[in-house]
């Protein structure tokens, strides 16, 4: 009897484990913005308001990568795995997949914060992004966006006019988030 216990209790820490794993990569949802600055080596500080987000031991590896606009796209590993197990389930007989997959996997760095929580950025996804000294870290869900600082607030200023209309179009796709609140 005493084995069969054990037995429950290793299945049951295996299951919290996996549970909470899962739980872990779904609720990942990052806000905020922070602006931070770049060193003389291509590092930044990871800002405290952005760590406390951060689960247990999700700290330390992240991707970079070239985002969809001239910015970089900052994933956890366990964000990035899911991401990267939907790619790898696309067709690669389909030009348009191969090529989606060469812009978007192109660059794509595992990074870690080194002892004092700093990040040093891949010298080209820098370039890239026009990154020089000072940036911005925008929480995007998900995953966070890393901007050249008069990049970010100059893209703000040029499209908050069109917010409202941008807001109705994307809301047609979930509905009103603020129904039954």
């Amino acid at each position: 009897m005493l084995i069969l216990w054990k037995i429950v209790e290793k299945c049951v820490i295996l299951w919290e484990e996996l549970f909470l794993q899962s739980f872990n990569t779904h609720m990942t949802s990052f806000l905020g913005e922070y602006e931070v600055a770049i060193d003389a080596k291509g590092r930044f500080l990871l800002p405290s308001g952005f760590r406390k987000q951060l689960a247990e031991g999700m700290g330390e590896k992240f991707v970079i990568n070239r985002g969809f606009e001239n910015c970089l796209s900052i994933y956890t590993m366990d964000v990035w795995s899911a991401i990267s197990e939907k790619i790898n389930r696309l067709n690669d007989f389909k030009p348009a997949v191969r090529e989606f997959k060469r812009l978007f996997l192109n660059g794509a760095t595992i990074v870690e914060a080194d002892s004092a929580d700093r990040i040093l950025l891949p010298k080209p996804l820098q370039d890239h992004a026009g990154i020089k000294k000072d940036a911005v870290l925008s929480a995007q869900g998900n995953k966070v966006e890393l901007w050249d600082k008069d990049t970010y607030y100059n893209y703000l200023r040029e499209r908050v006019g069109g917010f409202s209309k941008l807001a109705e179009d994307v809301a047609n796709d979930f509905g009103n988030p603020f129904e039954n609140l």
